[in-house]
């Protein structure tokens, strides 16, 4: 038989892993909450049970803080930041889980989780278990022995790790796993503000274990010291004694292991559902439902099973800003739907939707849709790639629970000519026309000549200006506003793969059931969302540029842009040859050979062999070196062969997402590229490109710009023209702020960032140096990114001291500035959310976050999410107003792409000189600021020249 294994899991060390790994990208429901921590812990939890299957299995929470430690010491932990909102929240949700799951919840006042799983697990060891303890935290490894493991969950594309005794050995340098709480007593942790030996780090700790095996040891024999090491040590013999008893996890709580009560039992799958479907996560709803729903799986697990059988949690309602963001969202507690109700479907909800087929009954339904006022369409199509899909039939609803299909035939001319006869309707200006994601539809239909017109409601647009910060596809939002779920597509067609069906091979019936079943869908959610456009104030932004930049945006799709494929390859053999040079300079500078790609002998090689960036090395949470770009860059100054590995990394990431991806991109039936702009991604109102990506070429350096060189002319009858927007976010700053130095210095057209270097180093324009200006630059660009004067003097070759000066100066030439962001700040304490100059909301949770970090990035993206999101919307208008007159004044040219503050034209050469003006007066004149806006324009053969 084999052994049994035990698995305890280290609450709130996952809960706050979870939650800081979601940092930069927050999950955000519908109703504001922030739910990261949730999904972070569940993920982890989900992982361990999807892998391991575990026989028992137990949580382990702090309650209180440890009394013990604060006993002997006052300030134990007296550092640590004020827990971020979104975690207390999270709490009782993730213990009301795992109730649900029937998984034991041990908690005891006075004593902390680290306590609880060590008594824990030397009880079960004694009992014949593996014990395995899921955490990060390095403190675990003292606890290690034969049968007692650390568990450290996957992250960040790194696999699991599971530490034994060698490895535990191998990590700290020690015999003994026990000799571990002597290593963190030596060193001490800042975060739980353990004092430890002043001046004894990793790399000392280590070896002070070798020569003394223990903190005893070591200061017995303080006399074998030297200098200020042993004076700072033998001054501090108290606190490395503190330091150690602070350190140990105590093996005696008053817990109990009771091998019955930690079996892991079949979960109770309808509690699940219901706060799963509460919190709004769908897809982990899926996932568990496929691991325990079916039973599959776990058959083998009592379903009576016996878990923690304590009173549940009460509810924690996320906190309501200033302005109710719950009510912004559409939601007020009459609209709450109790816990354990389930979504509505199809099957369970009465509705008519019909077929409409034969000469007779189109004419009869073409006759009736065209006296609708308003009506949601939605096509069915063969595939995603809007170019080259067919339609397979339209759906179509004017009336909720009610709609028609109609079926198209697969014989292309056939398919034209049907399409025709809704010409009248697509083109019928008085109609207002209703879809999800409607880009898609609309170059769908002009693959058959058909241009729709009048009013356009996109709920996906509307639902990304009333909730920027959560998923916008159509499944979420029927879920989340209609409590009624559709029916998966995979139904019809299957899962992704070489066996998924192409629609037109689904039965009839079904697609039209799927297809009329989404217009439905969508034609509620644009009733549930107008009156909120209005409500929170974006109607407007919504009518007036978001939804006119989707036929925009559609027509540049279809346009593409000409590759030089051959130029490309002849790139691709060049840089194979210079990537291989760079290899073998950098063996021969490492004096050996190893994997670059590997940061594993990477590190090795750099931090251990070469000693490379002094004593301590910045280490990942798995114990390797760090290696990252921002690691490297710091270093890469002051050695060569960082240099080069850097660049040669670059060459490398160049070559294989560009040089060697874009040809493949190239449509056959176009021969160009047709990247997608999305709109509803960016939460500030930037358009984001993809599939392929063109707004994330480097053009910093010269193997990124040749790649632009690639993007050519149509033919030899038209030249590439960019326009770009010069120094736009500054010059919105200078307007938003009021700042009047600023201002001038754009009025007057001046070089800002000379303007700027001559009033900080109080000098004549005349006399402002080359790196003066340089400097000014990095804080006009960095200051509205809230730049520190450890970030200025990292991004320059200024030291601290002077980079703090340099920014105290900056504020004084512009006094204004300084008031506007605190004003920026207040605004959005008080209101919850900031605005662009079209009324764009960012909403900002937690801007008044008592976590010094969490408000921190609130705080900046109060500052800068107004100046991206305004030069955004302006460059949108400016969009739309050119494509406007290019259709209007039947112009051979055509506007390409969006890059950044830069549109991009394929422009007939007997139009070129006529049309440079009016594109530069559309940009220029897009929106009026108090400074002028200015545009940049360049022409060429391909992009790089006209950039």
């Amino acid at each position: 038989m084999s052994q049994k294994r035990l698995f305890l899991l280290d609450a709130y060390a996952l809960i706050f892993r979870g939650y800081y790994a979601f940092i930069k990208n927050p999950r955000i429901n519908s109703k504001g909450m922030d739910t990261s921590a949730i999904m972070g812990f569940m993920n982890s939890l989900m992982d361990v049970i999807r892998r391991e299957k575990p026989d028992h299995l137990a949580v382990a929470f702090d309650k209180g803080g440890s009394d013990y430690r604060l006993e002997m010491f006052q300030e134990y932990k007296a550092n640590r930041d004020e827990t971020p909102e979104a975690i207390k929240i999270a709490v009782p949700y993730i213990q009301e889980l795992l109730r649900a799951m029937q998984i034991p919840i041990m908690e005891k006042a006075g004593f902390e989780a680290d306590d609880l799983i060590g008594t824990l697990a030397k009880q079960a060891e004694k009992q014949g278990y593996q014990v395995f303890m899921v955490t990060p935290d390095k403190d675990f490894a003292q606890l290690v022995s034969e049968n007692i493991f650390m568990y450290r969950p996957a992250r960040m594309g790194n696999d699991i790790e599971i530490w034994g005794i060698p490895e535990v050995q191998a990590k700290f340098e020690v015999e003994h796993p026990l000799q571990v709480i002597d290593f963190l007593a030596m060193m001490g942790d800042a975060v739980d503000n353990i004092p430890g030996l002043p001046g004894v780090g990793e790399k000392t700790a280590k070896k002070f274990l070798a020569q003394y095996g223990s903190i005893e040891n070591l200061l017995a024999n303080t006399h074998e010291l030297k200098g200020k090491m042993k004076e700072n040590i033998e001054a501090n013999k108290e606190k490395g004694i503190l330091s150690k008893k602070l350190a140990t996890i105590l093996l005696d709580c008053p817990v109990e292991f009771d091998e019955k009560d930690f079996e892991f039992s079949k979960p109770d799958v309808e509690k699940t559902d219901a706060i799963f479907q509460e919190l709004e996560f769908r897809q982990m709803k899926t996932q568990f439902d496929k691991l325990f729903g079916s039973g599959k799986e776990y058959d083998e697990i009592d379903s009576n099973g016996n878990g923690n059988t304590a009173e549940p949690a009460k509810k924690v309602a996320p906190k309501k800003s200033a302005e109710n963001q719950m009510d912004l969202f559409g939601f007020s507690d009459e609209e709450e739907t109790p816990t354990n109700s389930f979504y509505a479907t199809l099957e369970s909800t009465e509705h008519f939707y019909q077929m409409v087929q034969g000469d007779l009954g189109l004419k009869l339904f073409l006759q009736n849709l065209e006296k609708q006022t308003s009506v949601c369409f939605d096509t069915e199509t063969t595939g995603i790639d809007a170019l080259n899909a067919e339609l397979v039939g339209i759906a179509f609803s004017w009336e909720k629970g009610k709609g028609f299909y109609v079926p198209f035939p697969e014989n292309q001319e056939e398919a034209k000519a049907l399409a025709e006869k809704f010409i009248p309707f697509f083109s019928n200006e008085s109609i207002e026309k209703i879809g999800q994601n409607m880009k898609y539809d609309i170059k769908i239909l002009a693959n058959y000549g058909i241009e729709i017109k009048g009013n356009l409601f996109d709920t996906m647009i509307a639902h990304y200006l009333i909730n920027p910060d959560m998923r916008h596809n159509m499944d979420v939002l029927s879920e989340t506003y209609l409590k009624y779920s559709p029916k998966p597509i995979e139904n019809l067609i299957g899962k992704k793969g070489k066996n998924q069906l192409s629609m037109r091979q689904v039965e009839l019936e079904a697609v039209k059931e799927y297809a009329v079943e989404d217009a439905d869908i969508t034609l509620q959610l644009k009733q549930h969302f107008q009156p909120i456009l209005e409500r929170v104030g974006t109607k407007k932004l919504f009518d007036e540029i978001e939804i006119p930049l989707v036929e925009v945006l559609a027509a540049m799709e279809r346009e593409g842009i000409r590759l030089d494929v051959d130029f490309l390859k002849a790139m691709s053999t060049d840089m194979a040859k210079e990537i291989a040079a760079f290899e073998q300079k950098i063996y021969e500078e490492a004096g050996e050979t190893f994997n670059l790609a590997s940061p594993k002998q990477l590190g090795d090689i750099l931090f251990d062999k070469l000693k490379i960036g002094g004593s301590k090395p910045k280490k990942t949470k798995t114990g390797q070196y760090a290696t990252g770009e921002e690691v490297l860059s710091y270093l890469a100054k002051d050695n060569e062969i960082v240099q080069h590995i850097l660049e040669w990394r670059q060459m490398v990431k160049l070559q294989n997402t560009y040089v060697d991806a874009l040809p493949n991109q190239v449509d056959a039936k176009t021969n160009r590229v047709h990247t997608d702009y999305m709109q509803t991604v960016a939460a500030t109102g930037r358009l984001s490109s993809n599939n392929p990506n063109l707004q994330n070429i480097p053009i910093r350096t010269e193997r990124g710009r040749q790649i632009r060189k690639a993007f050519i002319a149509r033919d030899e009858n038209y030249t590439l023209l960019a326009a770009d927007y010069s120094q736009i976010e500054l010059r919105i700053i200078a307007a938003l702020s009021g700042e009047e130095n600023m201002i001038k210095a754009f009025q007057n057209h001046e070089d800002i960032h000379r303007s700027t270097a001559a009033k900080v180093f109080n000098v004549a324009l005349e006399d402002v140096t080359k790196e003066q200006r340089s400097n000014a630059k990095t804080v006009n660009f960095g200051i509205i990114y809230g730049v520190s004067a450890f970030g200025l003097s990292n991004q320059t070759d200024l030291t601290r001291s002077e980079s703090a000066a340099l920014i105290d100066a900056y504020y004084k030439t512009y006094p204004r500035l300084k008031a506007y962001i605190q004003e920026q700040i207040e605004f959005a304490r008080e209101h919850g959310y900031v605005e662009t100059v079209s009324g764009r909301r960012r909403y900002l949770k937690d801007i008044n976050s008592a976590n010094a970090v969490v408000r921190g990035a609130a705080e900046r993206n109060a500052v800068n999410a107004p100046i991206q999101g305004s030069a955004a919307d302006i460059i949108k208008i400016a969009m739309i107003n050119i494509h406007k007159r290019l259709k209007v004044e039947n112009w051979k040219s055509k506007m390409l792409l969006q890059v950044h503050d830069e549109l991009v034209f394929d422009v007939h050469n007997s139009e070129l000189e006529k049309i440079k003006p009016m594109i530069q007066h559309e940009m220029e004149n897009a929106f009026k600021l108090e400074v002028p806006l200015v545009v940049d324009m360049g022409e060429g053969n391909n992009w790089l020249e006209a950039h």
